[in-house]
């Protein structure tokens, strides 16, 4: 069944379709109508427009192409498995949560509490803009992603992000198993309580990152701006940088091309800080 140029606004409106094409449609109007296109499989959406709320909630194999989900489509998709998204922009608070097999390419999300309680979502080549962004969430696979924010990656495991640039406030909260490579962080107390977090050759920047972590590692890494760094971590590292204080690290050893400051006034503090040679200091 394909639905081309039509518009639709009432409630329900394409309700537990299967193999449906929808082709430059318009979900919006005077109808205000919700859940257009709930528990619906196998659905292929094109150049179409959503300005209506939880269009896409309990859906399977869902494809959205160069598609517009304005502020107005709130909660657009919830509790939904195999889901393709390239093009679009997805600007509705809470766009997508509680659900599995997702992978985002080349879109632009403007979405507070986006992406919470998902499991298994791949991000390639986008944007976003969000607060809590990705909470509690699973097997993410980022690659290229840009995102400004607050409160990002909090609770999230089994992770890896390469080539990203994060611009966020108390990024990686409480995230286990989570590797983050060449890549470029900028905010405030980044992962604190973390358990088993690597970054490598990547360029951290901001005041008192990495505190109270558990096997935490930095191998090749870059520091800018950074002082009480470690406070009551463990943590084996490699810092190219001078860092401007390190504070009581718990246990491991930091290699550092510098530090301004060396504060070591906890007696349980037994981390050990080497200046070490033929690191590149800036």
């Amino acid at each position: 069944m394909i639905y081309q140029n039509q518009s639709f606004d009432e409630e329900r409106a394409l309700y537990a379709s299967d193999g449906v094409q929808i082709i430059a449609c318009r979900f919006d109007g005077p109808a205000d109508g919700e859940s257009a296109l709930k528990e619906s499989r196998n659905i292929d959406v094109k150049d179409s427009f959503f300005n209506l709320r939880y269009p896409f909630w309990h859906d399977e194999h869902l494809e959205l192409k160069n598609c517009e989900l304005t502020e107005l489509c709130r909660a657009a998709l919830w509790y939904s498995k195999d889901i393709y998204i390239t093009g679009c922009k997805l600007h509705g608070i809470k766009a997508l949560r509680e659900c599995e097999k997702v992978m985002i390419e080349n879109s632009d999300i403007i979405s507070p509490e986006f992406g919470w309680s998902v499991k298994e979502i791949g991000m390639k080549d986008s944007h976003a803009q969000s607060e809590y962004f990705m909470m509690r969430s699973e097997h993410l696979k980022f690659e290229n992603v840009s995102l400004t924010g607050k409160y990002s990656f909090q609770y999230i495991e089994d992770s890896v992000f390469t080539n990203c640039e994060f611009d966020t406030k108390d990024a990686f909260w409480h995230a286990k198993n989570v590797v983050v490579k060449d890549s470029v962080i900028r905010g405030e107390y980044l992962a604190w309580y973390c358990e088993n977090v690597t970054f490598e050759n990547c360029l951290l920047i901001g005041t008192q990152p990495l505190c109270y972590c558990k096997g935490l590692k930095l191998v090749n890494c870059r520091m800018q701006d950074t002082d009480l760094a470690f406070e009551k971590s463990e943590v084996e590292a490699e810092i190219l940088t001078v860092v401007d204080s390190i504070k009581n690290p718990k246990s491991g050893t930091i290699r550092v091309a510098g530090v301004k400051e060396l504060i070591m006034d906890d007696p349980k503090a037994q981390g050990t800080v080497k200046i070490a040679e033929g690191l590149q200091g800036e």
